[in-house]
């Protein structure tokens, strides 16, 4: 029997589990194949097409526990789509006339890799997908599995996915201070954006982590630092819809009351409205290798300061973003458990070549599983029949109609 060897990458953007599932994996190889030499692709699906890879030795396996106390990924992540044959060559990342799925493959085979661990959103794993495919039709025998990351929790038919927990938490943190601006100055408008390009999740868990974490606050009567400066007035999401006009009035009437509005707002909401206008105006919308809106050439938390300050009459009007700050946290404990129950999986799926992405399947009561490569995709909407959110929404007062 051919010795076996495993790859891993992780690529997109950040969460905060891309560490600790790299450590995971490790600890869990060295656990039960201590035998099995592993290798990292530098920078995701970049440092495979490029050779950059690291060796992972046995001081790398002995401190491995490490990676579970940091964010970031230990190993570097990129965007690259293999099957966008000019990006690619664009880039620099192949040359003209080269297939990038060829050259990756070419790659692991010369490598020996015989299993690959992608830890990605949705487009990572389908892109592994594509590769596993293509080293298949050519003869090339590799298991993938991948591990289900990214805060917006938006994988089909994913249930929860690595990071998103701790994105939540962490954005309610950031917010908990950033709230306190409110009492520089008189009618302050805060808009707190949170990431979620399609999906509402990660806003609406973001606001509930923030109402649980402030709710038994004590305060002092008569002074500002009281209850309606700690609350949220309007939640705004991807699946979600509004009357511009009745919204003004009715937080017209909170900021002449209080002297301040709090907002959170998908990055993703009234994303179709704002490129619209964009568009019709003949601006250029810029999209990344895999043909997404830059989101953050959208700014949409300045789209929802430009048409509320001046309707709110606000003196003061400021737009912070939790998004780079909370996906880049090491994992919480709720994250660290999901982590390590994947982590177990994928190595017992890839030692039993079962290729496919771990994550709790939906369609299947929920069951732990490697969920088959064609049936994951991006995109998942946010139900908003979901029962922590309806009492969300009732805490604050916001009426709200589907956007579908």
């Amino acid at each position: 029997m051919a010795k076996q060897k495993v790859a891993l990458l992780t690529a997109g953007g950040l969460a905060p589990c891309l560490s600790s599932a790299v450590g995971g994996l490790i600890e869990r190889y060295t656990d039960i194949a201590p035998e099995i030499d592993i290798i990292a692709y530098k920078s995701g699906y970049r440092g495979l097409l490029m050779d950059y890879k690291i060796e992972i030795s046995q001081d790398m396996r002995e401190k491995a526990y490490l990676l579970h106390r940091y964010g970031g990924s230990p190993i570097g992540n990129s965007r690259v789509k293999l099957t966008n044959v000019a990006d690619c060559v664009k880039r620099g990342l192949v040359k003209e006339g080269q297939n990038p799925l060829r050259v990756a493959a070419e790659r692991l085979a010369e490598d020996g890799v015989t299993i690959l661990h992608t830890i990605g959103g949705d487009d990572t794993n389908i892109t592994a997908a594509d590769l596993a495919a293509y080293l298949g039709a050519n003869g090339y025998d590799l298991t993938v599995v991948g591990l289900p990351k990214t805060v917006d929790n938006d994988v089909v038919p994913i249930r929860q996915s690595l990071g998103a927990w701790t994105a939540a938490e962490v954005g309610a943190r950031f917010f908990d201070h950033v709230s306190n601006e409110q009492s520089a100055a008189p009618r302050s408008l805060v808009i707190h954006e949170v990431m979620g390009r399609h999906c509402g999740w990660l806003t609406a868990a973001t606001a509930r982590a923030y109402i649980q974490r402030t709710c038994n606050n004590e305060y002092i009567d008569g002074m500002m630092m009281n209850a309606a400066l700690k609350s949220i007035d309007g939640i705004y999401l991807p699946e979600t819809h509004f009357d511009l006009d009745a919204e003004t009035e009715r937080l017209k009437e909170i900021m002449d009351r209080t002297g301040f509005v709090t907002l959170f707002v998908s990055e993703g909401a009234c994303l179709d409205e704002i490129v619209a206008d964009r568009t019709a105006a003949g601006e250029d919308v810029q999209r990344d290798a895999f043909g997404h809106v830059k989101i953050d050439s959208i700014n949409v938390g300045n789209w929802f300061q430009k048409h509320f300050a001046k309707r709110l009459d606000a003196e003061r009007s400021i737009v912070q973003k939790s998004g780079y700050y909370a996906r880049s946290a090491p994992a919480n404990s709720d994250d660290l458990r999901l982590i390590h129950s994947m982590v177990d999986l994928a190595v017992e799926s890839a030692l039993n070549k079962v290729s496919g992405v771990t994550g709790h399947d939906e369609d299947q009561q929920g069951r732990l599983r490697a969920i088959e490569f064609p049936r994951i995709k991006g995109g998942k909407a946010f139900d908003l029949k979901t029962p922590w959110f309806a009492e969300v929404m009732e805490s604050i007062g916001q009426n709200f109609t589907s956007a579908n």
